[in-house]
């Protein structure tokens, strides 16, 4: 016999704190969709993920009520789905902005600006890591790595790329996010609410029209090591002005071709042993005690 979340909740010793129910369409819509969700995966506590990303886009934020939601359609005790809702930085535990503006503040990006972007938006919004505006439009917080280093230093709104940004271009971005100018990410999907984000994460397509566009891919630099190894030749390098800069003619980048011995490094390299050396063969082991 299925025992319920609630109960399984009472067995192990965890009380469950009364959580209010959605409105009865929603609820059924939800269910749809999660049904949907589940049916994807062999093991149905799989989906846990999409679906948190599912109740998201519901509220806005993970709320009691959505990780309810989750336990009773997965068959898992609340603390079960509270424990991975509260392990995972991309979803939210209180309301939060339409738009997530988060500054890359890892190494790279920090070097080339971006502790000075982070600090700039602080004051320019008057608001500390991870708060949200008066008018509930943006959400400011510093993000890890993004794996985007030769664009640095970069800032993305709900985790689409704003690349090369500078503390006035980044200024002015979350003045238009406010205002409800149009604004276009560098590349990738063009740009919608967090909740609407959440619930593409949720498995879910864009069904705006035109939403996607041709996406972006990893920059020159971080590409050289990957077409030097299958013998390509770099591509020419291309510096972007910032803030009406001089810019820098491309250069001839034709790189020497080097050897296989020459691409191989110390780890790599074949090693003389008794199989590759005949001049040197590997005689039989010694008995011990010869």
């Amino acid at each position: 016999m299925t025992t319920s979340s609630s109960e399984r909740g009472v067995s192990l010793g965890m009380p469950e704190l009364p959580a209010p129910g959605y409105p009865d369409d929603v609820r059924e819509r939800l269910e749809r969709d999660a049904r949907d969700v589940i049916a994807r995966y062999p093991d149905s506590r799989s989906a846990l993920l999409p679906l948190l990303h599912l109740v998201q886009s519901e509220e806005g934020h993970v709320t009691r009520t959505g990780m309810r939601f989750c336990a009773d359609m997965l068959h898992l005790t609340t603390a079960e789905v509270t424990a991975v809702a509260t392990f995972y930085t991309m979803y939210r535990r209180k309301p939060s902005g339409d738009y997530q503006v988060g500054v890359c503040t890892n190494t790279l990006c920090a070097v080339m600006g971006g502790d000075a972007i982070f600090e700039e938006l602080q004051e320019h919004l008057g608001v500390g890591n991870g708060e949200t505006t008066d008018d509930g439009k943006v959400t400011l917080e510093h993000i890890e790595c993004n794996a985007a280093c030769d664009f640095a230093p970069v800032v993305m709104v709900n985790w689409e790329f704003f690349d090369n940004q500078t503390p006035t271009s980044a200024k002015r971005l979350v003045d238009d996010l406010r205002e409800g100018r149009p604004v276009e990410p560098t590349r990738g999907a063009r740009l919608c609410t967090f909740k609407e984000t959440a619930r593409i994460l949720a498995g879910f397509p864009d069904e705006r029209p035109g939403a996607v566009e041709e996406s972006g891919s990893a920059g020159p630099a971080s590409l050289v090591g990957l077409r030097l190894a299958r013998g390509e030749t770099a591509p020419a390098r291309v510096v972007h002005p910032r803030e009406g800069g001089p810019h820098e003619e491309p250069q001839d980048s034709t790189v020497h071709e080097p050897s296989p011995a020459e691409h191989l490094s110390s780890h790599d390299a074949p090693q003389d042993t008794s199989a590759s050396d005949p001049a040197h063969p590997a005689g039989p082991a010694a008995e011990e005690g010869e």
